[in-house]
């Protein structure tokens, strides 16, 4: 459910009145607000229209409030949260996957880990037999296939959470490239957007990708196994998210500003995050902003059996709950 997410449905009989809300941004985030959209419309009247065009494009349109809300994978610093008057809050937490087009490879069975990944697309590991990969892979034949890693060409919050966990997890590739939406990449091809990765993988032979899970599931992509911080191969499913999500430390991140890679503890996906709102502690229109306090409010107190069944991880009530509490009096 990528590309531009629409949703401005009809006033459902038994509403009184009706407010469509407009944002932007996170394409990882759009599944959910479609489906939270759908929900809303139906029980409180209130339509979302809502653009996945990106993390960067979102906070982006945040600031110059062109929207009622932008969205990010990429928590917003403080400074310039209050620079542009900006109340930024989670809505849900997953994981990120990385998907493979490796000749003879069945769906998977290909083992990874943060180093290795760092080299696939730093350009040191060029081929898919290399001894690297070979070493975590002792039971498959790997072919002798180019390496064709795909990165995100657009501002994005998947790509800032990937590279995040690079920085963390490999030295070098902190010191190379660090972390960002948008970096100085080594080389490969840039595709817009999840649907756009995962189309440069399935077309390009030996091609390795980064998307959110939900969209790898539901397009049933090949996605490898990754090494956890206490050392074992583990799949991306919901398990293994949930385990991650379960050592969130929300009491000490600003702006809940939560750190979710490489987290430590048994089945813990290494890849995790967050996804942010940001909506105006001024808005220009304090109706539509009531309309955007109200969807929010009602999709995170009803809307835990939906995200699951999009997989991902709902956020603890007591999150929930400073969300609501700590909203910005107009």
């Amino acid at each position: 459910m990528l590309g531009a997410v629409s949703l401005s449905l009809a006033l459902t009989c038994g509403v009184a009145s009706a407010a469509t809300i407009t944002g932007a941004g996170s394409s990882f985030a759009a599944p959910i607000y479609g489906v939270w959209g759908n929900s809303a419309q139906k029980a409180i009247g209130i339509s979302v229209n809502y653009q996945s065009v990106g993390s960067g494009a979102g906070q982006n349109q945040a600031i110059a409030r062109t929207v009622d809300f932008g969205a990010s994978d990429k928590p917003m610093e403080a400074s310039k949260l209050a620079t542009n008057k900006l109340y930024q809050f989670p809505t849900a937490m997953g994981g990120i996957v990385v998907i493979v087009n490796v000749p003879g490879i069945p769906a998977g069975m290909l083992k990874l880990d943060g180093p290795t990944i760092a080299g696939l697309y730093d350009g040191s590991i060029a081929t898919w037999d290399d001894a690297r990969i070979k070493a975590l892979n002792p039971g498959l034949k790997l072919p002798d296939a180019d390496v064709a890693p795909i990165h995100r060409a657009d501002a994005s919050g998947t790509s800032f959470v990937f590279t995040s966990y690079l920085s963390k997890v490999a030295p070098s590739w902190k010191q190379k490239f660090g972390a960002g939406t948008s970096i100085a990449w080594a080389g490969g091809a840039g595709a817009r957007g999840n649907d756009g990765v995962a189309a440069g993988v399935k077309e390009s032979e030996g091609g390795i990708g980064y998307v959110e899970y939900a969209y790898a599931s539901r397009n049933h992509l090949n996605m490898a196994q990754l090494r956890d911080h206490d050392g074992a191969f583990i799949q991306p499913n919901a398990a293994s998210f949930a385990a991650s999500a379960s050592h969130a430390d929300w009491a000490h991140a600003d702006h809940y500003a939560v750190d979710l890679l490489d987290t430590p503890g048994a089945n813990a996906w290494p890849i995790m995050s967050a996804t942010f709102v940001l909506v105006p502690t001024n808005p220009q229109d304090a109706s539509q902003g009531k309309a955007v306090e109200s969807f929010f409010e009602y999709s995170l107190r009803n809307g835990d059996a939906e995200a699951r069944k999009l997989d991902y991880v709902p956020l603890p009530q007591s999150v929930k709950d400073d969300v609501t509490k700590n909203w910005p009096k107009n």
